[in-house]
């Protein structure tokens, strides 16, 4: 080496050790401080046993904190324990994402001293150093080698670092003393190159309305937190009425009511969980205090009104002086006083109704018929008053109303009303049309029909004079349950009357040999005997039904008797 590449060499040496000593010193400016954020967390299974360990650090002044998910898949619970020892209990789950591993909770303090986040990406060459847990003197340092960005505004960032064990989660600073990163698990340990995931994103994680039933979250029991937004928490609470467990949706409720003590909504889930419980007075006074609060006073009565229209539909063997369904209807106009809506005035005809008051109902559902509520599920309702006030004209008038709400091909929502005009038809003894809408059902609902539905359309099919059809469906029926004796007497009875004699001469045995003690099987055994000109033999058989107490024996045997 010649004397000036020497002095060269050395110079550059000098340059080196003197820019890495001024990052070190500037890191050492804000270590002490930043160490205090950096935790341990420790996680546990229901009996208590210890589940998972890992690190993070405080991002908020009032618990909020950051680590990686991992360790509470299955926890139960969770603890941190800070840079002076304090160990502090998770109290909720703020928000997770398994793919990068990271988890958002919060810690029962009253104080924590919160990491800055950088919100500027660390730039490829970057000087950065990792903070250990109750480190302060010796971090390890590290060169960013690649920023790659993820969801438009985050970065995962490869670094030139061999991380120490045990240091998951832990921060990753930049030479300004913020946080870009939470070091993600090795691959390997001792590797050259190390992983950090945004601290900024781990950061971003929220709850939102939909969140109870995201598989990550629900993979933990530590409790969730409820969202941030009202609208959002509000929705929480309706899907996870059916989605979460009851004890975990009593303290939701509990929580929501604490967080937002002037929105009408958690007083109103509360009282319907109140009245399941049958502890009517709190649920009375919890509907007073929704309406109290309520900005909008006419959906806190209208809630009142169905919580009772209710209790007295479904409950009302569980009397409640201070409940009634004239009761339902006064919250049910009170609504209607602040607000002229539709569906105030459909809530009275359903209370109307339950009262019996059908010609009002009727009144009531007449004045919404040219509203947005206009729907088949209306006119149904409608057809039910029409029936009650024996207005079969007016019921059938409906349930084409009804039917013309679906276009053909039907969908399975048309089903229930294709069902119910069938029947009402076949009460008017139209029975080929009653036939075709039973057909319609059919097809819409080939895989659920049963052995009662081919039961009623062979009884329509006999109205309507379709025999070969009404055998087929009465086949049927037996091949689906074939322990029903009166499906036997129904095909014995249709054979006789098609002159089809020993074919019903051996159902009426296999219905004889089901059910000894049922009349009907020796009363259509002796009929088709006696037409069959066995009179001797029929006789005896209808005798045996009039034994049993068959009403029509009486008149057969004096007929055949001749």
């Amino acid at each position: 080496m010649t004397e000036n590449n020497r002095k060269w060499w050395m110079a550059a040496t000098v340059l080196v050790i003197c820019s890495l000593s001024l990052s070190s010193a500037r890191a050492q400016s804000w270590t002490k401080k930043a160490a205090k954020s950096v935790f341990t967390l420790k996680t546990f299974n229901a009996d208590g046993s210890l589940l998972g360990n890992s690190n993070g650090f405080f991002t908020g002044s009032q618990g909020e904190a950051v680590s990686n998910f991992t360790p509470f898949k299955g926890a139960a619970s969770a603890v941190v324990i800070d840079a002076d020892g304090k160990e502090m209990a998770v109290e909720c789950m703020l928000g997770a994402n398994e793919t990068y591993d990271v988890a958002r909770f919060r810690v029962n303090a009253k104080k924590t001293t919160p990491l800055t986040i950088a919100t500027s990406r660390s730039e490829e060459g970057a000087t950065v150093w990792l903070l250990p847990y109750r480190e302060t003197k010796q971090l390890p340092q590290g060169i960013i080698r690649k920023a790659e960005t993820f969801s438009e505004r985050y970065d995962y960032y490869t670094v030139a670092l061999n991380m120490p064990e045990g240091t998951t989660s832990c921060p990753l600073m930049n030479e300004a003393g913020e946080v870009i990163g939470l070091m993600q698990h090795p691959y390997k340990q001792g590797d050259s190159l190390s992983y950090a995931v945004s601290a900024l994103f781990a950061d971003s994680l929220r709850i939102n309305g939909l969140s109870i039933n995201d598989p990550t979250l629900r993979s933990t029991s530590i409790k969730k937190d409820l969202p941030e937004e009202l609208s959002q928490a509000v929705l929480t609470l309706y899907v996870a009425q059916a989605s979460a467990d009851s004890a975990a949706y009593v303290q939701m409720v509990e929580d929501f009511i604490n967080r937002f003590p002037d929105a009408p909504d958690g007083y109103t889930y509360r009282a319907q969980m109140e009245t399941n419980s049958h502890q009517f007075d709190a649920a009375s006074r919890d509907m007073e205090q929704a309406i109290k609060v309520a900005e909008k006073k006419d959906e806190a009565h209208f809630n009142y009104s169905k919580l009772i229209y209710e209790k007295e539909i479904y409950m009302n063997n569980v009397p409640y002086d201070g409940w009634s369904l004239d009761k339902a209807l006064e919250e049910a106009k009170k609504a209607e006083e602040v607000k002229s809506m539709a569906i105030y005035r459909h809530q009275q005809g359903l209370i109307l109704y339950a009262q019996k008051k059908f010609k009002e109902a009727d009144e009531v559902y007449a004045s919404i018929m040219g509203s947005e509520l206009r729907s088949a599920e209306l006119f149904y309702e409608c057809s039910r008053c029409k029936a009650a006030l024996n207005d079969t004209i007016g019921q059938i008038a409906m349930l084409d109303s009804c039917k013309a709400m679906f276009s053909q091909p039907y969908l399975k929502e048309a089903a229930p009303y294709l069902l119910a005009r069938a029947q009402v038809l076949m009460d008017a003894k139209r029975y080929r049309d009653a036939v075709n809408e039973l057909n319609e059902y059919e097809k819409l609902m080939q895989s659920t029909v049963n052995d009662r539905f081919y039961y009623l359309r062979h009884q329509a099919d006999m109205g309507g004079r379709l025999y070969q059809q009404a055998l087929n469906d009465i086949n049927t029926a037996i091949s689906m349950n074939d322990q029903y004796e009166i499906y036997y007497a129904e095909k014995a009875s249709l054979l006789v009357h098609v002159g089809l004699y020993d074919e019903a001469i051996e159902t009426t045995k296999e219905c004889i040999k089901l059910a000894p003690n049922y009349s009907d099987g020796y009363l259509f055994l002796g009929l088709a005997q006696c037409l069959k000109g066995e009179k001797e033999e029929g006789l005896k058989q209808l005798k045996k039904a009039r034994e049993l107490g068959d009403p029509q024996a009486d008149g057969l045997i004096e007929k055949y008797s001749k």
